[in-house]
């Protein structure tokens, strides 16, 4: 065999062992592709809240975890209490996954439009309560997520909640 064959099997050796790593662990792959993992925090003056009153602050964050991701969003709300810790599973498939800590909506489903746009559907009870897009700037470090619907109380909201990534 000569040196050139050698090296173009190495090289088939290596494609084939990344493609199988990568199989075997998708969240790898995954992390990296997807511009939601990482820490985020709310940039308040960028941000609409309607009615009101507007987050002081929040910070979410988003890791890898098997087929999809795990967000969690801590913060501060108008009023300078602490927002309970919001738990969201985070897999593009459209399909209804469980949401903790929000008393408006126990579930959220998303289906990815593109690398950088999704929409959600938020429910409470199996009924629809809130609807959504999030879209992430091409750089990566912005992502604006826009949601209509009700609150925990029945009130009719329209939010732009921008995020910067840290």
């Amino acid at each position: 065999m000569n040196r050139t064959s050698s090296t173009a099997i190495s090289r088939i050796a290596v494609a084939i062992l990344a493609a199988l790593f990568f199989a075997a662990f998708p969240q790898m792959s995954y992390a990296q592709t997807d511009p939601l993992i990482g820490t985020w925090k709310v940039n308040v003056a960028k941000s609409t809240f309607s009615p009101g009153p507007a987050l002081r602050s929040a910070t979410a964050t988003v890791t890898a975890s098997g087929q999809g991701s795990m967000a969690v969003l801590e913060g501060i709300d108008g009023a300078g209490k602490a927002i309970p810790r919001q738990v969201y599973t985070v897999i593009y498939d459209g399909q209804s996954h469980p949401v903790t800590g929000v008393p408006a909506y126990d579930a959220n489903s998303i289906k990815r439009v593109d690398a950088y746009t999704f929409d959600y559907t938020r429910t409470k009870a199996g009924k629809v309560v809130q609807t959504g897009r999030s879209v992430f700037s091409i750089d990566g470090k912005t992502a604006t997520f826009m949601t209509t619907g009700v609150d925990a109380n029945g009130q009719q909201i329209s939010n732009v909640v921008v995020f910067e990534k840290q």
